[in-house]
């Protein structure tokens, strides 16, 4: 009995002998390519000439092309993965033989099969009939598998060894490689294996494509520097000077995105969006390095989105809503200008910081403050607790800071932290303020620092837990039913998970901030006159780069043994975030600080929909922990 494998390679093998066929990618796709209604904002017959900039990658893929290897950094909404879809039509119908498509899960996989490679199928005539029919018996098409003539397509995720060493393939497709995980089921780096399942193909080709992410971390920035590192020049309308469009020539006035020109680096000549088209068709791609002769890498910013898709007023509007956010500007950077993000992980230096504290006193709130938040670290014989003013811009003033002594698992410690957070604290404008989020770190003592939430008033203390690899700083809660003893609760506690990570990194970018000719800048921090030892602790990590399994990997290495005061920073700008504050808009701000006017002045007696709220000030502790 014939092998039916086998004869698939012995037919692809063949296949592989027959003659180069004329057309490149780029015809191919003008000729053939169709557009589902599905999966494209603009359906219909393909056409380069919306994307100029893809016709050279698109044909560097051709068998006539001597390129091996083709590396595609870049910005969204550039049509980058539709180039890759392209060349899979094409090897379908002109050029086929064995291909790998990799997404970065297996689940991504199935659904970018669904999504897109059927669309694909279905709306292109050119090799809709020679992929089988799924309904068939025996279709040879899968959502993991398409058969057609002479070659076959299988799809997997990165996270997938098996998946990954499955076949000698002669074609590689990977898409958005820098989500790819570090480590493939323990089998190493998913890319190189990936790549050596081609390595049996003399003529073989190979695409990655990426929006790349953080710098030393990013798999599609360290595959861009091993390439000739490509650019798109576009000539200027007026003196036809040659250019990369660089966010730095964006320009546009009173913070209104719609005034937003591109000026040529030469004549200083302004350009608007609507004449994009002609500076993309005009456009040519030129080498700045060497490379090794068979690996071409294209950058491309969302700059050069066509029109109609990403515009520069786009790209203006979202920098001015990301700029005083580092989560949000990391987006930013990553998928607009298709750069890596450059994590500020250096500790501060802690004398630095010690030398500029100010005069204000422990306990009490400085006028710019509008709301308090606390975050706090359980240890086996203490609680520490951060009280933490917030202004605007995120400005911020440590108010107090407490270490409550006993043992987590005994009832004293908590009625001390539950008073601690009751007690508010006095504006100068002489309204009290309460705490009005607590984060609390749940890693130590669990059931009993869940046991004390529950008895917590709603809305004001939150579980937390910290999450390295986060990719935001606070993500969906999850909820846990079971409370101390083992008993399950209907109704159970909400644990938050916290990007310890991104926080640290915003935290430390923060305390490097100096005052200017303006005053203090957005996110500044002020301490009063603490003791060395809470800056020592409050910078007692640093971002470092570890190689684990040949993959680079960054991670918070402590300084110094104790870290109390950070944690509990981080968990009072968790409790923040939880508030809402990174959404408050000038409306809202001027709401909040109208609160702090006393009930006796206000024009007329409101009841406050914001966290500030008129208290009986309690007697409280006046000296703090870490009070000189």
């Amino acid at each position: 009995m014939t092998d039916p494998v086998a004869a698939l390679y012995d037919t692809a093998f063949h296949a592989g002998l027959r003659p180069d066929p004329l057309l490149t990618v780029s015809e191919w796709a003008d000729r053939y390519r169709m557009l589902s209604q599905t999966a494209s904002a603009e359906p219909g017959r393909w056409r380069t000439e919306r994307t100029p900039y893809l016709r050279e990658i698109m044909d560097s893929l051709s068998p006539t092309s001597g390129v091996e290897k083709v590396v595609f950094m870049k910005g969204a909404q550039v049509g980058g993965t539709e180039a890759g879809n392209n060349w899979i039509g094409y090897v379908i119908d002109q050029a086929p033989g064995p291909m790998l498509v990799v997404l970065p899960t297996v689940e991504m996989g199935k659904r970018w099969s669904k999504g897109r490679f059927a669309p694909l199928i279905d709306e292109t005539p050119a090799i809709r009939a020679k992929v089988k029919d799924p309904r068939s018996r025996d279709a040879g098409n899968t959502v993991q598998s398409k058969e057609f003539p002479g070659g076959i397509i299988v799809i997997t995720g990165a996270n997938s060894a098996v998946g990954l060493r499955s076949m000698p393939v002669r074609y590689l497709f990977m898409d958005e490689i820098d989500g790819y995980p570090g480590d493939a089921d323990g089998e190493g780096d998913p890319v190189s294996l990936a790549v050596q399942r081609t390595a049996t193909f003399a003529r073989r080709k190979i695409l990655a494509v990426s929006t790349p992410t953080v710098s030393g971390l990013s798999r599609i920035e360290k595959e861009f520097q091993a390439s000739d590192q490509r650019f798109y020049f576009v000539p200027c309308p007026v003196c036809g000077h040659e250019q990369i469009l660089k966010w730095a020539q964006l320009r546009w006035q009173d913070n209104d995105p719609r005034t937003v020109r591109y000026h040529c680096e030469a004549c200083d000549n302004p350009v608007p969006n609507h004449a994009k088209s002609q500076l993309l068709a005009g456009g040519i791609w030129r080498a700045t390095a060497a490379g090794d002769g068979k690996t071409r890498g294209y950058h491309l910013s969302s700059l050069y989105s066509p029109v109609g898709w990403f515009s520069w007023e786009d790209a203006v509007r979202a920098f001015l809503k990301a700029k005083d956010d580092e989560a949000l500007l990391k987006v930013w950077v990553n998928t607009t200008l298709g750069e890596t993000w450059v994590e500020k992980g250096e500790a501060p230096d802690w004398q630095r910081l010690y030398e500029r504290r100010e005069a204000y006193a422990i306990c009490e709130i400085p006028a710019g403050a509008v709301v308090l938040t606390a975050g706090a670290d359980v240890q086996k014989d203490r609680i520490e607790v951060e009280i933490v003013a917030w202004g605007k811009g995120k400005e911020s003033w440590s108010v107090d800071y407490q270490v409550l002594a006993g043992d987590p698992a005994q009832g004293a410690v908590w009625l001390e932290l539950a008073t601690l957070i009751g007690t508010p604290y006095r504006h100068p404008s002489g309204v009290d303020l309460p705490v009005a989020m607590l984060a609390i770190d749940s890693g130590y003592a669990t059931q009993a620092v869940y046991d004390w939430v529950r008895r917590q008033p709603p809305g004001r203390v939150m579980a937390v837990k910290g999450m390295e690899r986060a990719m935001a700083p606070l993500g969906s809660p999850s909820t846990v039913d079971v409370a101390l003893g083992g008993k399950r609760l209907r109704r159970g506690v909400k644990v938050w998970p916290v990007g310890v990570g991104l926080i640290k990194s915003e935290l430390y970018q923060w305390l490097q901030l100096a005052p200017d000719e303006q005053g203090f800048p957005p996110g500044y921090c002020h301490f009063p006159r603490y003791e060395a030892e809470y800056f020592k602790q409050l910078t007692a990590e640093q971002l470092v780069t570890k190689v684990v399994k040949g993959y680079p990997k960054r991670e918070w290495q402590k300084l110094r043994e104790r870290n109390e005061a950070l944690d509990c920073r981080i968990y009072a700008r968790a409790a923040a975030i939880a508030l809402g504050m990174d959404r408050w808009n000038e409306a809202r701000w001027e709401a909040l600080t109208k609160q702090l006017i006393p009930v006796s002045e206000r024009p007329t007696a409101a009841v406050s929909e914001s966290p500030i709220a008129n208290t009986p000030n309690r007697p409280r502790v006046t000296r703090s922990r870490w009070m000189s």
